[in-house]
């Protein structure tokens, strides 16, 4: 059995290229109404800007068809239609590959070489819990996973600050997000001496308010460094006398007409605190990278790529904090990124919420319906109510994450009940994780009671025997482009000129709802443990009236038919591949698995 992992967007590039020079054309389908006669189509109006008439010529036909390569799918068939040049994979082989090698689909091929070095900067977590705004717990959750999915492709990652405020720790780790804490400030006095030797004192014998140390014209360092592209227009004109310049229900707009009536830009003490520890980090160490990769030899700080994950209130006094590490800091690292999160706005709650109220909020809600659901005494167990957490983490990280960071979101806090069934929610997915759960438990089980046998060796299955369209889905939209998946998770837009910076942190949570669908449907649908009425025919006596799914017959294991079980034990191991990247995916994401619910 082959072992090489195929690739979505290997088999892409390799069906591209053999269209010849041009712009990429093919697209994988991912609907199954289109996945019942193709899986990738080249658009008819594409080959007609690539061909004149659209008429693809029989040799690329033949070219398409016959495509081979590392990681390439192996191709069934290739032909014109209506819609354009639809193809179509040899999906029995297809499965034996991917199913036959399913760790090589639930993660990012370990890297060769030391990964980038990346500095992520979140600057909310210098204050405490119960500061923190809706817009601001955002900026936390998405660098939090970015961090993850950048750990994951072998990037050295270190994140900065390290919180101190006594509270925030425990806050951070009922929210599973994997934050360092330090208990002491980083030295200021190298950066004091330099900003005293730098910066301009009071003008025309005014005194500074307490905590300034002087003033800077920060334009001047934008025109040295050549750095006016997306830097506010305003920065010369902020006191920043606090590192959040902006109440919980203060409008940006009223912000910055706010800033602009101010005094010129003055460097404060808290500046320098918050620029030493960003030195410090940057000069320390390369960070926290893989096991068994260590840091280039070569490695300083201009290697270093400093993503800066602020709200949009935020961004104003980090702008400010980027030009005054180049003023005092020749050192300092050349790309700075900020990756601005959007603002939050919650409807249906009774004024600003804060971070630690939205949790408690959404707790309330799950335990409410977790009541409902299973009877106030399990709801008081304690097993249950850790899964009642889990549950509310998990509600609170796809509402905040499913959404692209740098748009606006809206959350709808209002109804008082969270519902397992809702197909768009963290808790509908972690219900079918429980789900697979459940269904292996079983088959585990009824093995040890002698009603299966046991599984058989992978390279034994009849892949063949998964025929149903909800088992390719599964396949083809879930496993197969997982890795894909991953790298879109990890991808910072960095390489462009300017001063911010996009991520596709929406990817991950997008992903995992539309598996959890697609699971869902296949399996209120079929059969896996056992066989269906249809296929045991007259054969399993006793049993031909049986109704329900999970009724089994007592007697499967005596009778002398052990082709009965191929296909069941094809579809076990098709979700137990689902089930691997479901795993995956979560921990992307900082959620454990739930066996149940």
């Amino acid at each position: 059995m082959a072992t090489g992992r195929l690739g979505v967007g290997e088999t892409l590039g390799a069906l591209n290229t053999a269209l010849g020079p041009g712009d990429p054309v093919w697209f994988k389908e991912t609907r199954a109404r289109h996945l019942r006669a193709r899986d990738f189509l080249a658009p008819r109006p594409a080959l007609q800007a690539r061909f004149g008439d659209g008429q693809v010529p029989e040799r690329v036909v033949r070219a398409v068809a016959g495509l081979q390569g590392p990681g390439v799918a192996p191709v069934l068939r290739c032909a014109p239609t209506p819609a354009g040049l639809a193809l179509q994979l040899q999906r029995p082989a297809v499965f034996e590959r991917v199913l036959g090698a399913v760790a090589a689909y639930v993660a990012p091929a370990a890297p060769a070489a030391p990964g980038p070095r990346v500095l992520l900067h979140c600057p909310a977590l210098r204050g405490a819990p119960g500061a923190l705004r809706l817009s601001q717990l955002r900026a936390v959750l998405v660098a939090d996973h970015l961090a993850r999915a950048l750990r994951a492709h072998g990037a050295s990652v270190r994140l900065v600050p390290a919180v101190r405020d006594p509270h925030m720790p425990t806050f951070l780790q009922q929210l599973h997000v994997d934050w360092p804490a330090a208990s002491e400030r980083a030295a200021t006095e190298a950066l004091r001496s330099l900003a005293l030797a730098e910066l301009s004192p009071a003008r025309d014998g005014e005194a500074l308010p307490p905590g300034v140390l002087g003033t800077v014209c920060l334009k001047e360092v934008m025109q040295e460094r050549g750095r006016a592209g997306g830097y506010d227009p305003n920065l010369d004109k902020c006191l920043g006398r606090s590192w959040s310049l902006a109440g919980p229900d203060r409008r940006w707009g009223t912000l910055r007409s706010w800033l602009a009536s101010t005094v010129l830009s003055a460097v404060t003490e808290d500046l320098l605190c918050a620029l030493a520890e960003l030195q410090e980090a940057v000069r320390h160490g390369p960070g926290d990278g893989p096991p068994g990769l260590a840091a280039a030899p070569d490695a300083d700080a201009g290697s270093c790529m400093v993503v800066h994950v602020v709200s949009c209130e935020e961004e104003f006094q980090q702008q400010k904090l980027d030009l005054l590490w180049w003023k005092l800091d020749e050192q300092a690292p050349l790309t700075q990124k900020h990756l601005v999160c959007g603002p939050v706005k919650a409807a249906g709650a009774p004024g600003a919420l804060t971070a630690p109220e939205y949790y408690d909020l959404r707790h309330a809600q799950v335990c409410k319906a977790s009541a409902q659901k299973r009877g106030r005494e399990l709801a008081r167990d304690p097993a249950w109510m850790e899964v009642v957490r889990v549950l509310s983490v998990a509600t609170i990280k796809f509402e905040m994450l499913s959404t692209a960071p740098q748009s606006q979101l809206l959350l709808a806090l209002a109804g008082g009940s969270i519902s397992t069934k809702g197909t768009k929610s963290g808790t509908f997915v972690m219900y079918n994780c429980a789900r697979l759960a459940t269904l292996f438990e079983g088959y585990k089980h009824s093995t040890e009671q002698g009603r299966y046998p046991t599984f058989p060796p992978v390279s034994s299955l009849n892949f063949s025997l998964l025929q149903d369209e909800g088992e390719w889905l599964l396949l083809f939209n879930g496993v197969l482009p997982f890795p894909d998946v991953l790298s879109q998770t990890a991808a910072l837009a960095c390489a462009a000129p300017g001063l911010h910076t996009t991520a596709r942190t929406e990817t991950m949570c997008k992903f995992l709802v539309q598996l959890s669908m697609d699971f869902s449907s296949y399996y209120n649908r079929i059969h896996i443990l056992g066989v269906s009425t249809q296929q045991r025919g007259g054969c399993l006596q006793g049993c031909k009236g049986s109704k329900g799914r999970d009724q089994q017959a007592p007697s499967l294991l005596q009778e002398p038919r052990p082709h009965l079980f191929g296909q069941m034990f094809a579809r076990l191991q098709l979700l137990r591949a689902v089930r691997e990247v479901l795993h995956a995916g979560l921990a992307m994401l900082g959620l454990p698995p739930l066996n149940h619910i």
